[in-house]
Parts: structure tokens; sequence; C-alpha cells
């Protein structure tokens, strides 16, 4: 006969998989025939566009693109600064095992490094490294029971929090600008863009996520009459994200990736750049829930059959920001005491060490100074190792930590004789979570009668391992009878060798 119980629900998120991996993307450019012949390249910068993403049966597949800005110096008179512009399309498939359509795909792609390599004037090879990483989640909806409706079932209770997901969404946003330039600047060729997502923040009302941020464009560019210039803007995003039974409580992840980009001179208003960049706005909500987990049970009169599994579920998931600031003089004698166009910086993140209620990050900022040298324009690239502790409460050894560092603010001064200030300002933005395995009952029948259900009375001693609970069920007593008899006041406490007396019933 099948027992009556009630049930609650939670949603739990599995993580199916997680993978890092690198590859290349290349490609040979022919110099437009508008443009001179080219010597050598100078630098090379680029944005990577994820135009589809897609799982199947074990696998991932990214459809993509690299926007390459080259700037090189040029065959022509006076080897004068030139710019080409390539875009390398990508497909990579990448093997997933236990990928299944309809889960969840989260990517994060890193251009690594470009390489140029100049074939003959007219033609240059372009090799773009890249690194992605992948994260597969699946969602599952599964039934608790928190109670018995059967008489004198003995159950063994624990209570959970858990972070039970509410649900999921992604739209699509754009961010469109017109950069404004010097009036005195003729245009020629844009060198370099740098497109940053700053200051997410999200809202929340009635069943929609109003997920907010900045997309911070900083452009390098070129005038006819050869001089180099920049301009910056921050364009804001904002995109409704619909999600129901969300909250202020709740605890939000919000990603953005960049799907497409279009920078180009601006036909309508002289002296300007229209920017416009299309955005993938992904947004994971969760609640804090807690439940009431029924992890064993039987009954002292009648048989109980029950099954049993065994869950992972995020017990705890946590996010915190903390910025970390570097103050340092670097000595660049190649600078002395030209000017500084740009400066890239690439964080990395080499070790992470989990304490508790701690994490010790050890890395290095990557920098690569855009500078002129006389009449030209040259690179060259330094390195700040860095060791930053991160106060964080709750997390410790068996925590599951991602992070993401990145660069709000930046600058760079020339103090005197090729001696750099850089100041550097870094948000570490950790998402910090743990996952237990949670033991799940289910389908609960009741036997048919064993009989009389008389009673007696057996002497016990307690040996390694035993508790009341064991005890109980083994001679189908409870342990409220056992506690009581034997003037247990700590059911939790029980030593070996303990005489027990124990009520029994017999059927």
């Amino acid at each position: 006969m099948v027992v009556e119980t009630t049930r609650d629900n939670i949603l739990v998120n599995h993580i199916i998989g997680q993978k890092t991996e690198n590859f290349m993307v290349q490609s040979d450019s022919i110099i437009p025939d508008i443009k001179p012949d080219i010597i050598n390249d100078i630098f090379a910068s680029g944005t990577v566009c994820i135009y589809k993403k897609e799982i199947t049966e074990g696998k991932v597949r990214l459809d993509g693109g690299v926007n390459t800005y080259i700037v090189y110096q040029a065959d022509e008179e006076e080897n004068r600064t030139r710019v080409l512009n390539v875009n390398l399309d990508f497909t990579q498939t990448i093997d997933m095992e236990n990928a299944k359509e309809n889960m969840n795909l989260d990517t994060k792609i890193t251009l690594k490094n470009i390489e140029c390599k100049v074939i003959n004037g007219r033609k240059i090879n372009v090799k773009v490294f890249l690194e992605v990483d992948i994260k597969i989640t699946s969602n599952e909806d599964i039934e608790i029971i928190n109670g018995v409706n059967l008489k004198g079932v003995q159950t063994l209770n624990k209570s959970l929090n858990v972070n039970s997901l509410v649900g999921r969404g992604t739209v699509k946003t754009y961010a469109k600008d017109t950069l404004v330039i010097d009036s005195i600047d003729n245009l020629s060729e844009i060198m370099k863009v740098d497109l940053d997502i700053l200051n997410k923040d999200i809202k929340v009302s009635y069943n929609k996520v109003l997920a907010k941020a900045e997309l911070n464009v900083k452009i390098l560019y070129l005038t006819e009459d050869s001089r180099i210039n920049s301009v910056e803007s921050t364009i804001p995003v904002m995109s409704f994200i619909d999600i129901e039974n969300v909250t202020e409580d709740d605890l939000y992840n919000t990603e953005y990736e960049i799907k497409n980009i279009v920078i180009k001179p601006n036909n309508v208003e002289e002296h300007s750049i229209y920017v416009e960049s299309e955005l993938e706005v992904s947004c994971e909500v969760y609640k804090k829930q807690e439940i009431n987990l029924i992890q064993d049970l039987y009954s002292p009169k009648t048989n109980l059959l029950f099954t049993q599994k065994q869950i992972n579920v995020m017990e705890k998931r946590e996010n915190k920001s903390s910025t970390y600031n570097i103050r340092e003089k670097q000595l660049i004698p190649e600078i002395g005491g030209n000017k500084i166009y740009d400066a890239e910086v690439e964080i990395n993140i080499n070790k992470q060490t989990i304490l508790n209620d701690r994490i010790l990050f050890e890395g290095e900022a990557n920098l690569n100074y855009i500078f002129n040298e006389g009449s030209e324009i040259n690179t060259k690239k330094t390195v700040i190792p860095f060791n930053f502790n991160m106060d964080f409460e709750g997390v410790n050894t068996n925590s599951n930590i991602e992070t993401n560092a990145e660069v709000v603010s930046k600058e760079f001064v020339i103090m005197s004789a090729g001696e750099i200030e850089v100041k550097l300002d870094i948000n570490f933005n950790v998402t910090a979570t743990n996952t237990v395995g949670i033991n799940i009952i289910d389908d609960i029948s009741e036997e048919e009668n064993r009989g009389d259900n008389t009673c007696s009375l057996v002497i016990y001693y307690a040996k390694e391992g035993d508790t009341i609970w064991k005890i109980a069920k083994t001679f189908k007593s409870t342990v409220d009878e056992i506690a009581r008899i034997n003037g247990i006041e700590n059911e939790n406490k029980l030593n070996i060798g303990q005489q027990l007396f124990i009520p029994r019933y017999n059927g």
C-alpha cells in the first residue's frame, strides 16, 4: 500500500562539464590596392565576437570572428604608419562529454595573442590565439518528501539551506553612439578599438530583471596629417530579461558577450566615429531555500519499503567583489619623455589558494605600451607581479571558486627620464559555491501488518559506530522511547559499551 506523503520542490542546476581549450585562427590577408606595401608590422589588436554557439550530442560548436587592426610601417616616402583591418571568421567544435541539446551553455573567450608575419609587400599572415572557457549545466526539477502521513512512523530529518534555481534568461541588446573627435582632426584610419563592459548592476520589477551596465569604448586613430589621437566614451547598456518569481533578495549572475561590432567614420557628421555593438546578456537567478529533508525512516509496527537516490545540490552560493590597487613605478628608457598613446593591460591569475574565509591570488599584470619614438610608433611589454588576499566569509577548502578579474581604471604618467607611474584598479568578482550530496527518499509503501505488535524489552551494549537512531531502527523501537527509558538527555552522545534498555515491538 502506497504511503501518503507531503512534498516540496527544488530546481537544481547541475554542472555537467567544464573545460578550457586553446585554439588558433589564421589567414593570409592581401593589402588592398589603395594602401601602400607593408615593410613590417608594429602591433596588432583585436576584438572577439561570438555569432552563434550551440550544443549537440557530446560537442559544443562556436561560430565567431576576430576583428583585428594591424598597424604597420608602410613602404612609402617617410615610411609612414598605416593600418590594415582584417576580420578572421572561425568555426570551432569542441568535444564535451555528456553534453546534450537543451542544456545551458556558458562560454568566456579570451584573445591571448596576435602574431603577424610579412610574406611579401602585398601579403601578411595573421595568427590569432584564443582561449575559451566552457561550462555546461542542466536544470532538474526534484521533488523532496518532507513529511509522511502514517501513524507511528519514525523519520531521521535534516534541515538544509540550498540555492534553488529560480530561472534563467537570455536577451540581445545594442549599444550605439557617435564619438566626436577633435575638430582639427581629419580621420584617416582607425588603429585600435578597446571595448569593456563595466559597472554591471541589476534591478528587479514585475517578473523582470533589468540588467544595466556600461560599454566603455576607446578608439585610437590616425589623422590624415599622420598624427595619432584617441577618443573615449561610455555607452549605457540596458536590457530586460523575463524571469518569473524573481525578488530583490535573490542571487544573480549576469554575463555579457559581444556578438558583433560596427566601427566606422560617421558619414553624416564630420569629425566623428559611429559605434554599434550587439550584445548578448544572460542571467541566472537563485533563491535561498530551506528544506526539511528526510534522510531515513522506518515504522516500529509495520514494514516500510522505499527507494533512495543521491543528488548534488548547491548548498551555498555567494558573490563578492573587491578592488585591488596596483601602484608602481617602472623605468622604461625607450619611452623617455615621449608620449604614451595607449597601454594594453591583461590580467593573468596564475594561482588561487582557498583558505577558510579567505582567498589568496597570485598573478601578474601584463602591460603593452604603445608610444612614439621620434617619428615612429613603438611598443614595449612589461610585467607587474601581484599578490592579493581577498576576505570572503564562508569560503572554505571545499568551495568551488569562479573568478573574473577586470581592469576598471588605469592611468600611466610619465614622470622623467622614462620613469612611468602606473596606477591600476583591478576588480575581482568572485562567485563561491559549495556543493553537497543529499539522500532523496521516494516511493514509500507499507507491507501487510506483521502481526499483533506485542512489545518486549531487550538489553543492548553500544558498539563503535552506533547511534540511537541506528539502534532504534534495528530493534523496531523509537529514539524517544530509548532516550526516555535510559535517561539519555543528549541523543547524539553515546558511549561504547554503554548498557541500554530497548523497548522492542514484536510482530
